[in-house]
């Protein structure tokens, strides 16, 4: 949708304020389904699993827009929805320009932005709903890699000896504390 598309949508819905729950998610859930087709052939790296793990972490358990979990909105919070919709949309087509040059990386960056703005909108419907940061899945999804990597080519894993006294201190630590779990039951 271009701005003017998305303008009149909103003068059209003024009744229908939660409208814009639906139609964040369904955009989000058509771009992530365009990445993952563009991804499909390879291998996914670090980036493009967090760039999709984002985007679901956003997408689960989405509410209705009759629910009762959707909070209605005043003036300045639909000032918001409005601000964060145009926001997304002025990013598709410059998603669509990188899908069709097969610009993976840029992509990634562009789902990884729109599903910002998507999860802006549903914390502003759902302002108690926690939602991870991208910062946050893909550092765990980068620990995940390099352990995958690892076990992949475990020669290019040379732990240092500090790092392997480090690892008998700490696991010898959760033994005992686990011991005194056992004793204290």
């Amino acid at each position: 949708m271009n701005e003017q598309q998305i303008e009149e949508l909103f003068r059209r819905e003024e009744d229908n304020p939660r409208i814009w729950l639906r139609v964040a998610s369904e955009r989000l859930s058509l771009l992530r389904y365009v990445f993952l087709v563009q991804i499909e052939d390879g291998i996914p790296d670090a980036d493009q699993r967090a760039c999709l793990e984002y985007a679901d972490a956003v997408l689960i358990g989405w509410p209705e827009q009759d629910s009762q979990e959707v909070g209605d909105l005043d003036p300045d919070q639909l000032e918001t929805v409005h601000r964060h919709i145009l926001t997304m949309e002025q990013r598709v087509p410059e998603f669509r320009k990188e899908e069709r040059e097969g610009k993976i990386a840029e992509l990634c960056s562009s789902l990884v932005f729109i599903t910002q703005c998507v999860a802006e909108v549903r914390r502003v419907y759902q302002p108690g709903f926690a939602l991870p940061t991208y910062a946050e899945i893909h550092r765990v999804v980068q620990e995940e890699w390099n352990a995958d990597m690892e076990r992949i080519d475990p020669e290019k894993a040379d732990p240092s000896a500090a790092e392997i006294k480090q690892e008998a201190r700490t696991e010898a630590r959760q033994e005992a504390e686990e011991a005194q779990r056992e004793e204290g039951e």
